[in-house]
């Protein structure tokens, strides 16, 4: 069913950095991407697919993890995502990417948990050093990073209660909790 899907798609920050993620692995999830909706069907997404060690050292030495974890620096080494799809926008189909790039986002994700992997999506990047690192030629607007891999850590979501703090946080056996609001808080009419 659909919602169990959704409900296990949670953002993981912590993976089993040595279960690896095949390059044919990344290229099935860029498909289900590929075939999702695009605005006025521009299709103007490209992808960067990195699996190998020496790829994801640099896009991960570009990346902030987990704002609301004020003391915690991002996943420590063999904690660190096997993989990662880099979702770009090519400005020579198009100049914006509207919302093109979230729905690719969620069906990649979507995709990935279905394959038992899990993953997290990151728009805090160091997108300047990113595309020197890896030779992202200047055509593409870098969008969006997902890190995917085997999860490592239990995420589990709570009800917030009306006036509630929405900030996600770690419980002493680093059990990730992550507050959504109510449905009925959510509907106005």
């Amino acid at each position: 069913m659909i919602k169990d899907l959704i409900l296990k798609t949670r953002s993981y920050r912590r993976f089993y950095e040595d279960v690896v993620v095949e390059l044919e692995t990344l290229k099935e999830l860029v498909d289900l991407a590929r075939c999702s909706a695009s605005g006025a069907n521009r299709q103007p997404l490209k992808y960067f697919l990195s699996c190998t060690p020496e790829n994801n050292t640099k896009v991960f030495s570009t990346l902030a993890w987990a704002g609301a974890l004020r003391d915690w620096p991002g996943p420590s080494e063999g904690e660190r995502p096997s993989a990662y799809i880099i979702i770009l926008g090519d400005t020579t189909i198009s100049q914006t990417f509207g919302v093109d790039h979230g729905i690719a986002a969620q069906s990649i994700m979507l995709g990935a948990v279905d394959k038992g992997l899990g993953g997290c999506m990151i728009a805090s990047v160091e997108r300047d050093k990113l595309r020197e690192l890896l030779d992202i030629p200047e055509q593409y607007e870098i969008l969006l990073v997902l890190a995917l891999g085997s999860p490592k850590e239990q995420v589990v979501l709570e009800e917030l209660e009306p006036g509630g703090d929405v900030r996600y946080w770690r419980d002493d056996e680093s059990v990730h909790h992550v507050p959504k609001r109510r449905l009925d808080d959510i509907i106005i009419g």
